[in-house]
């Protein structure tokens, strides 16, 4: 019952840039998961073999990842909900950071038909997934592409059967 109301202080501190605030705020809230976290181990006894053991056995590993990850750890958690996610820093100027998964979409250039996709884990540079993109584009169709247009993520490929158009560049 504590916990939410705490978050949204949390999250009105932060708002009022008041962080030393925040700072305890979150320090306390850390607190109370730790507990929690303790009494569901101390529990785990009661807790039958099987399904819903398993899921919370691993949820009680994220929780600790939670718990012991710093502002510089390495593969941070997120959202619990979500552990796959990560964050992306696409150098725009309103929204610096977004968090989630990088995807690789291929349609065509006339109708905008779907022709691949694929979930790229771990933010990897975008030039070196395109040999990947078109290679499923021909395994899926049937026929290699003439020509891929791409944005400016994708310099330095390295592809050379196909044409690729870079947007932005002459």
């Amino acid at each position: 019952r504590l916990a939410p109301r705490l978050a949204v202080r949390i999250g009105r501190y932060a708002h009022a840039r008041q962080f030393k605030r925040m700072g305890k705020a979150l320090k306390q809230l850390r607190g109370y998961t730790g507990r929690v976290l303790r009494d569901i181990r101390r529990q785990l006894d009661g807790i039958a073999e099987g399904s819903f053991r398993e899921r919370v056995l691993d949820t009680l590993v994220l929780v600790g990842r939670l718990l012991h990850q710093t502002p510089k750890s390495r593969g941070k958690i997120y959202a619990l909900h979500e552990p796959e996610v990560d964050c992306i820093s696409k150098g725009k100027a309103r929204k610096r950071y977004e968090f989630g998964t990088k995807v690789s979409l291929a349609t065509t250039i006339d109708e905008g038909f779907v022709v691949g996709m694929r979930a790229l884990p771990g933010n990897p540079y975008d030039g070196h997934t395109l040999s990947e993109a078109l290679e499923q584009v021909a395994i899926l169709t049937g026929r290699t592409p003439e020509l891929a247009v791409v944005d400016r993520g994708y310099r330095g490929h390295g592809v050379s059967e196909t044409k690729v158009l870079i947007s932005g560049t002459r």
